[in-house]
């Protein structure tokens, strides 16, 4: 497994991550398989769109932020239930293809990490699923 870190700037910021997460994978040997990518957090998850277009991620934080309030009388003490909600509708993890040691994602698709609880610094774990030969 290979760890990586990020660092958010805002409470809620979906954070392009596939250049690190390619980075990262490139010092390992090629192969032919799947990528598992998780966020360890129960208030940051993973998430794959498009990622050409910097308004999509800007629309899916305010999309979520209208579904999720963040004051809406949650019972959680902490008071970041919004967080937690919002985590667990994106989900914690992705499969992305990977071909000959490069993530194999389509033309407009990018890999994000998705802060509903920051500023913070927050880690992906990479693993590797080689393909059988």
């Amino acid at each position: 497994m290979v760890r990586i870190s990020i660092t958010t700037s805002r409470r809620t910021e979906l954070v392009p991550a596939t250049s690190a997460i390619q980075k990262a994978i490139a010092a390992l040997p090629p192969w032919d398989g799947l990528l598992h990518v998780h966020s360890p957090h129960t208030t940051a998850g993973v998430t794959v769109n498009e990622q050409a277009d910097p308004d999509v991620a800007a629309d899916l934080e305010k999309t979520l932020a209208k579904l999720v309030p963040w004051n809406a009388g949650y019972a959680h003490a902490e008071g970041n239930s919004a967080a937690h909600v919002q985590t667990a509708l994106v989900g914690v993890s992705t499969w992305v293809p990977v071909k000959n040691g490069r993530l194999a994602l389509g033309t407009w698709q990018g890999i994000f990490l998705c802060e509903f609880d920051g500023p913070r610094t927050r880690e992906l774990w990479l693993t590797p699923v080689k393909e059988a030969t």
